[in-house]
């Protein structure tokens, strides 16, 4: 089975140097969100597999038929070319790290 959102994954507050870095190493890219309340971002895919982990606020995310409510320090793994959708939740805004690759032998 997949695992799709793994909560907790990383220590709070996020090391984004430290994530950086361990994306890179198994040749993912790495990128920074910052979101306004509210903020949708509806029905991607992408030919390319990847990460999400939420640094601040809550963030709802929907991966094909899975849909969880994410705080700092979840990780959830997207599938390449599944649809997925986020929202913002929180008052103040969200702040989520992302990063494109391919895993080796898919996730676990």
């Amino acid at each position: 089975m997949t695992i799709i959102f793994s909560k907790a994954a990383r220590s709070v507050p996020v090391d984004f140097p430290a994530v950086k870095a361990d994306w890179q190493s198994e040749g993912f890219s790495f990128g920074i969100f910052r979101d306004p309340p509210g903020q949708e971002w509806n029905n991607f895919t992408h030919q390319s597999d990847e990460y999400v982990l939420v640094a601040e606020g809550r963030i709802k995310i929907d991966v094909g038929s899975e849909t969880a409510i994410c705080e700092p320090g979840d990780l959830v793994c997207i599938p390449r070319e599944v649809p997925h959708s986020l929202k913002t939740l929180s008052s103040t805004g969200s702040v989520w790290l992302y990063g494109y690759g391919q895993w080796n032998e898919g996730i676990d």
